[in-house]
């Protein structure tokens, strides 16, 4: 496949067959807006992180007789925010999963995904919860909710994120997410862990065959998680704080440090200081108390500078099998988890995804909807970094993600373009930069 126009295509087309087949509930001649166009239209605004995308689109056909929305996303008619949210509100998530599905098949088609491989050579995927919504008026039967010593009570969505990390790798690549959100009516709430062991067990067990090894932090350090991923065929490195972890800590002090804990130190130069990087694991550790206590294996790093401080340490709990060899990389793959928070959930809060904000709540399934649509839309950006190389060559010459966005929505408020790959040529000529192709 060649072409950034048909890269961009090729996503969209896999956007077209999902919305297609999108639950439309309206009767009789009220299908002025076919649902295909009013999913997107809900896509395109979060693709272009412009809010006011498709009323400068409206303008644009009063004034030219076509539009970017048409010529771009391929939207016949565009629809009001109001019918966008009232015909998207029955629609559930998991609707647009088929997407992420068809995107990963690519990317592995593309050896991408096999490029991706890191410690053992797994896939390594990161797991974490993140809020999406919060507010103390408006709720639907997918919020759950924080009462407060005050009476107030805050109603908020709340999502687990998963990606395929790698260390040493920006990019990260967003798999099918997981909503935290009531399952037995509305006086049950769920919890993360509940959540994602739904998504392993779930919408994760397409990636099991790849061989993937699941990063979480402690709140996933428990034995019904840990045990659900053996189970099912998982791996997994997972942050273990020894102060929710007391009987493994009473354990590691308990063993001989010459004999059951084995110890190598590394002095490293940072560009800045020396600082000495102690690494020590054992074996067959009970992560709990108790007879049936699951076993793992236990490593930790600990960082130490010059003059014998503490800065850091880290210790997780993982199945694979830990040697002197293999326990830096085992290190940092646990430590690539940060990546969900830092590549991930912090660029979608601030980097102009406004992963918080409320762009329509509704009162069945709209704002996990629009989540999904959002997520959806960083993932195709990702993809289109890896293979549009006119769009990737952009984004390296506009490094700050607002900064491209904010041209992007400018040109395409005031010009028309044909298509996608002709926005991206516009672009490199107005920037003076020679067009590597498609």
């Amino acid at each position: 496949m060649g072409g950034g126009a048909t890269w961009f295509s090729t996503l969209l087309t896999f956007l077209e067959d999902a919305v297609t087949q999108f639950p439309d509930k309206r009767t009789g001649e009220n299908t002025r807006y076919s649902l295909r166009d009013v999913a997107l239209s809900a896509f395109s605004v979060f693709f272009t992180q412009s809010p006011s995308f498709l009323s400068h689109q409206e303008l644009m056909q009063r004034q030219k007789g076509s539009n970017n929305a048409k010529t771009i996303f391929s939207i016949r008619n565009i629809p009001s925010d109001n019918h966008i949210r009232t015909m998207l509100d029955p629609v559930e998530p998991s609707a647009l999963f088929p997407v992420y599905e068809k995107v990963f098949s690519l990317l592995d088609e593309q050896g991408t995904i096999e490029s991706y491989r890191a410690f053992n050579n797994t896939l390594l995927i990161a797991l974490d919860g993140t809020w999406s919504h919060s507010s103390e008026k408006v709720f639907c039967e997918s919020c759950n909710w924080k009462e407060h010593r005050n009476g107030n009570t805050t109603y908020y969505h709340s999502v687990i994120t998963p990606v395929v990390v790698q260390p040493g790798n920006s990019r990260v690549i967003c798999l099918e997410p997981e909503f935290i959100r009531p399952q037995d009516g509305k006086e049950k709430q769920d919890c993360e862990n509940t959540a994602a062991k739904r998504w392993l067990g779930g919408a994760g067990l397409r990636y099991v065959p790849y061989g993937v090894t699941i990063l979480g932090d402690d709140l996933y350090c428990k034995q019904p998680v840990c045990e659900r991923m053996l189970s099912l065929g998982y791996n997994f490195i997972l942050t273990c704080k020894y102060s929710s972890h007391k009987y493994l800590a009473e354990w590691l002090d308990a063993c001989d440090p010459k004999e059951d804990l084995n110890e190598q130190i590394i002095k490293r130069w940072t560009g800045k200081e020396h600082l000495y990087f102690r690494y020590r694991f054992a074996h067959d550790v009970p992560l709990k108390d108790g007879e049936d206590a699951l076993r793992v294996n236990w490593a930790e790093l600990t960082i130490i500078d010059t003059e014998g401080k503490i800065r850091k340490r880290h210790s997780f709990a993982t199945n694979h099998h830990i040697t002197k060899d293999n326990v830096v990389s085992l290190v940092e793959a646990g430590r690539a988890r940060w990546k969900i928070e830092n590549e991930h959930n912090n660029t979608l809060k601030t980097k102009g995804y406004n992963l918080e904000h409320n762009f329509g709540h509704g009162k069945e399934h709209l704002s996990n909807l629009l989540l999904t649509f959002n997520l959806l839309a960083f993932l195709f950006h990702t993809v289109l970094e890896f293979f549009d190389k006119r769009y990737a060559l952009i984004r390296k010459t506009l490094p700050r993600r607002d900064r491209f966005f904010n041209d992007l929505k400018a040109l395409c408020q005031y010009f028309l373009f044909k298509n996608w790959d002709d926005l991206m040529r516009f672009m490199l000529k107005g920037l003076e930069i020679e067009d590597p192709g498609g």
